[in-house]
């Protein structure tokens, strides 16, 4: 198991991780360091994040492609420069942070990078290379093409989850029993889906166990009802992670089943 997913607790035993979705604001200040520290408060070691690049090849911490939904202006992220950008607030009250404020501000957090746009793939992979972060990031994409566009260009092995196609391939093959062989062909190390997908239930107590048997760590998203956490987290030996917006609702659970706080 690579570094980036071990999860040990006290008593030696692998723990499932929590992973709190773009940070904790119940104010909607999502991607912000405001967020950010708020999870980190909570106890939280993983922060799912997202990622865009400004037109000067700066990586900044964003989910849209758009600036309209969250911030104080309209527009494409890629079209301003990182100083353009540096105007900008989230809600009119909070900075976009880019990747490398987040990766230097909390040194020992793990962070579950979502890819969203091609412009980021060299930028993002020269960051990781230059601050040695290869530990502490989890590379995901929809896009499998890209997240292996990032895995070429490290030096050494990252951890990454499973594309939109890849993902897919997983579950519709697991019955076959050759989960572990497809994972390594497809250069996954953990699998992270929804519950249920266009109506279908992704996340079945067989399904879970057959990633288990395969050693594939599965994490579920986006999860933010506490009775669906224990269901999961019970569910075919147990999910090995869970996504979630209510940072709060998933520190309870986790505390009460003796796994937090999980930031070092």
């Amino acid at each position: 198991m690579l570094p980036y997913l071990q999860n040990v607790g006290p008593d030696g035993q692998q723990r499932p991780l929590a992973l709190s979705h773009r940070g904790y604001s119940a104010d909607g200040l999502e991607n912000s360091m405001a967020a950010f520290e708020a999870a980190v408060e909570l106890g939280y070691g993983y922060l799912e994040i997202d990622i865009r690049s400004s037109r000067d090849g700066a990586v900044m911490v964003f989910h849209d492609a758009l600036l309209d939904r969250v911030c104080d202006v309209a527009g494409p992220v890629a079209g301003r420069t990182l100083a353009e950008l540096g105007a900008v607030r989230i809600r009119g009250v909070e900075p976009i942070p880019t990747l490398e404020e987040v990766l230097t501000r909390w040194p020992a957090i793990k962070l579950n990078i979502d890819i969203k746009d091609d412009a980021s793939v060299e930028p993002f992979a020269r960051l990781v290379e230059r601050l040695g972060a290869h530990d502490r990031v989890l590379v995901a994409s929809f896009s499998d093409r890209r997240r292996l566009q990032v895995l070429k260009l490290l030096s050494r092995p990252v951890a990454s989850s499973a594309g939109q196609l890849s993902s897919a391939l997983l579950w519709l093959l697991s019955p076959l029993g050759q989960t572990h062989r497809l994972a390594r062909i497809l250069k996954v190390d953990c699998l992270q889906v929804p519950v249920r997908h266009a109506g279908v239930s992704v996340v079945t107590e067989r399904f879970v166990s057959r990633c288990r048997t395969a050693g594939l760590p599965l994490h579920v998203w986006t999860v933010n009802d506490a009775e669906a956490m224990e269901r999961l987290l019970l569910m075919g030996g147990g999910v090995d992670g869970l996504v979630s917006d209510r940072a709060d609702r998933l520190a309870t659970v986790m505390n009460a089943r003796g796994h937090w706080p999980q930031a070092p």
